[in-house]
């Protein structure tokens, strides 16, 4: 039985005190919370040991990872380096990795494995930009982006893997996909795992709806059958925001 998860990625948002008041408001209300989503936040990579010590439902998640596990790599963090932090989650291939810093499939491939061997659960987006939708690609993008990001991986592997759809369109725009698109993929994104898998795989993997979700739609997008939580930006930066998500269950 496949979990439902409502992931917080902060982004470059909150100092050090900032964000441990926002990870205590978080753990607070998600002790209150009416549904059985799971709870989990990305805070900066500054943040993650102090919010470790301040969190015991809500998970932890990193917002990326190197895709070497040690070296001369100056500035970069590798999974094992998380590890030790206590962070159980790595999000991966995020939309502003891909077109800020020209992250490619091949390169998510190898942080998706290396993670992995350290004990990482990756939360691996996927998704298309306006002018890919536009020109009738965007199933053409995502499978070439799960075909190779999630390239080689053993079922064990794969059943630890999160799947986030990000309709890049929709992220900071205040455009929201329509729940009927929200599900048009996700069903896609599900029987293309059961082709690159196979179905029980697929039954179970949490796939995660990532573009501006807010309280006032979540429960219309969680709704759909394939949508199982969702990845979180903006809104998670408030805590009653984004337990009001979490509650949309």
């Amino acid at each position: 039985m496949r979990k439902k998860i409502v992931a917080g990625n902060w982004k470059m948002n909150t100092l050090l005190k900032d964000g441990m008041e926002l990870a205590k408001a978080v753990e607070k209300l998600e002790k209150e919370k009416t549904s059985d989503a799971l709870v989990i936040i990305a805070p900066p990579f500054t943040h993650l040991s102090r919010v470790k010590e301040l969190i015991e439902n809500v998970k932890l998640s990193a917002q990326d990872c190197a895709y070497e596990a040690s070296g001369a790599f100056t500035g970069e963090v590798s999974p094992g380096m998380l590890v030790s932090t206590g962070v159980e989650y790595v999000i991966i291939g995020h939309s502003e990795r891909r077109i800020f810093y020209n992250e490619g499939n091949e390169l998510l491939n190898k942080k998706v494995k290396l993670a992995l061997s350290e004990g990482l659960k990756p939360i691996f987006c996927c998704g298309e930009v306006l002018e890919q939708r536009e020109a009738g690609k965007l199933f053409d993008v995502i499978r070439e982006q799960l075909e190779v990001g999630l390239k080689d991986l053993s079922t064990v592997e794969i059943n630890e893997v999160v799947i986030a759809y990000e309709p890049v369109w929709a992220i900071g725009t205040g455009v929201v996909a329509t729940p009927d698109q929200a599900q048009e993929m996700h069903k896609f994104i599900r029987d293309l795992v059961v082709e690159l898998f196979d179905e029980q795989v697929a039954e179970n993997m949490t796939l995660l709806y990532g573009g501006s979700c807010k309280p006032s739609n979540a429960s219309e997008l969680f709704a759909n059958p394939d949508v199982d939580g969702g990845l979180i930006g903006g809104a998670s930066l408030k805590a009653e925001d984004f337990l009001a998500i979490v509650n949309a269950y």
